[in-house]
């Protein structure tokens, strides 16, 4: 199994403290987790694309290009790329360069991004964003493979014969389709044959197991190899202590402050209690052994081989945060990476073709 840390770069008061840091030390902040992920021996590190309140990642390129520039080793991921918000060429054109500034480092996890404003920012509308998400994917997907295209689309002016350079490190880059609840994107996965990751945050098992169920099948209709098929999933939280008793102790003022910010914006409430919360969402708080112990069990659900956690303190202290990173990788992700398969498919890059 691999890890990955993960950010959307989150930008609001600390829950617990009240805090607002300034903006450009939020970003100081993901450049020393991501470096801080490498050293601690993560996989890949992922920056989120959001273009509204209260995130501060609507350029992921530009933060991974510094990472890039940061790092030697870890594999670089998107979280999500909202294509259906993007001018598939000049996402193209982005990511094909820091795919080259990073040596082929580079993963992408593609979706159609969600937000009443961001929608409206780009005039985007509930009716035309699956339309826009998949037309956008199949110029995007083809610009890396071909080097001219030609697409007859809707929503960007027609090109004919173009070229869109610099062209591709690798060929082609890993595209992954993140999906919370759509099948949408679990059908463009299952028919283009990329994998799939699993938002896996916001509910209980069951709506993500059945939307991996549904990748299955469709994946199968579309004559795709089995064993070719990949399923990454995402954690709601991470603190690893050395008792459940301490875990549950210290995650607690960040699970009250984040449940008092529920109930004053009318967000939906899904666990009313932190045991509610350790016990039923994909959180893995609690000993080592425990968060093993979880993993298995959602990976006879999911059958997943990768696995994302939180970069970000998120309201806990940082020296907190940062113990709980490292007793992961120390005693939580090796008995993973034994018992659990990897990826069926090469983690490192590829020399490019020439």
């Amino acid at each position: 199994m691999k890890f990955l840390a993960v950010t959307l770069i989150v930008h609001r008061p600390d829950p617990v403290t009240g805090v607002l840091e300034p903006t450009h030390d939020r970003f100081r902040e993901v450049l020393d987790n991501a470096v801080l992920a490498e050293e601690l021996g993560f996989d890949g590190f992922g920056v989120g694309e959001r273009h509204e309140r209260p995130f501060l990642s609507s350029a992921p390129t530009v933060v991974l290009s510094h990472i890039a520039a940061l790092t030697r080793r870890i594999r670089l991921f998107t979280a999500v790329t909202t294509l259906s918000l993007l001018d598939p060429v000049r996402a193209y054109e982005d990511y094909a360069t820091l795919d080259h500034l990073s040596e082929g480092r580079l993963d992408l996890i593609i979706g159609k991004g969600n937000g009443t404003a961001q929608r409206e920012l780009f005039q985007v509308t509930p009716e035309d964003q699956w339309d826009r998400n998949a037309e956008s994917y199949d110029v995007f997907r083809r610009i890396w493979r071909q080097d001219t295209i030609t697409a007859d689309t809707r929503f960007r002016p027609p090109l004919k014969n173009a070229e869109v350079w610099p062209r591709p490190y690798q060929r082609p880059v890993r595209v992954w389709h993140g999906s919370a609840t759509s099948k949408e994107s679990v059908d463009l996965a299952a028919r283009h044959g990329d994998p799939l990751f699993s938002a896996n945050v916001t509910h209980p098992i069951e709506p993500y197991a059945e939307l991996i169920d549904h990748y299955r099948e469709r994946w199968a209709h579309h004559g795709h190899d089995p064993a070719r098929l990949t399923v990454g999933a995402g954690t709601a939280g991470l603190l690893v202590a050395r008792t459940s008793q301490e875990a549950v102790e210290t995650y607690r003022p960040v699970f009250e402050a984040n449940l008092a910010f529920q109930k004053e914006t009318g967000l939906p409430v899904v666990f009313g209690t932190v045991e509610d919360f350790v016990e039923r969402s994909s959180a893995l708080i609690g000993s080592p052994q425990q968060i093993v112990d979880k993993v298995h069990r959602y990976h006879e659900r999911f059958g997943h081989s990768v696995l994302h956690v939180h970069a970000d303190a998120g309201g806990l202290p940082d020296s907190v945060h940062r113990d709980s990173l490292e007793r992961f990788q120390s005693e939580v992700a090796p008995a993973l990476r034994h018992a659990l398969p990897d990826p069926p498919f090469p983690w490192e890059p590829v020399h490019p073709v020439p």
